[in-house]
């Protein structure tokens, strides 16, 4: 009898604590964004939403490599124009927006080279910039003087150059640029 009791409060303790842990575990799920949207998601775009066109200037080049200011600004547009709501301008007077920048540096750097001869194997070019974005029609600044950097290898082996490794490098600074202009989070 006493034993027959004892399983039977055994059972009722553990159907509490069940009851209780399956009650009380929802509340500590899915806590993100629980202000205004409690799914955590949102359909709002990740740019902001008063600009609607932007005039990308040439960049600035302060390295003794020419050219690669060229493939940096061009690489540019066609990201803000695929990647991002914006719509280039050709006019700095017609757009709402002005994008601009410098490269601070381009570096060569060896990755690997024969063990035999010393020539190099595989090099990395590294591209630094100082970006700024401003609002032309409010006069605030998107962005600030960020700077930002990438990087790309390349071997001569694979008859690749210079040329192939900057035009990769432009490209991954580019992203990292459009990056940027999101809103902050």
């Amino acid at each position: 009898m006493a034993r027959e009791c004892h399983r039977k409060a055994r059972r009722a303790i553990f159907v509490i604590l069940f009851s209780l842990t399956i009650g009380v575990w929802p509340c500590f799920c899915g806590c993100a964004g629980m202000s205004g949207n409690p799914s955590g998601y949102s359909n709002e775009s990740l740019f902001p939403e008063e600009v609607s066109s932007v005039y990308v200037e040439m960049f600035g080049n302060q390295s003794f490599r020419r050219g690669v200011e060229y493939e940096l600004t061009d690489a540019l547009a066609k990201r803000i124009e695929t990647e991002t709501p914006y719509k280039i301008i050709s006019s700095r007077d017609r757009a709402d927006t002005v994008i601009s920048g410098q490269i601070a540096g381009i570096s060569e750097l060896v990755l690997t080279s024969e063990r035999e001869t010393g020539r190099a194997l595989e090099k990395e070019v590294g591209l630094q910039a100082v970006v700024n974005w401003k609002n032309l029609k409010t006069g605030e600044l998107l962005i600030d003087n960020r700077s930002v950097s990438a990087s790309a290898s390349y071997s001569e082996w694979q008859n690749q150059g210079f040329g192939y490794a900057s035009t990769l490098a432009s490209n991954k600074l580019a992203r990292k640029i459009v990056e940027l202009m999101e809103k902050e989070w």
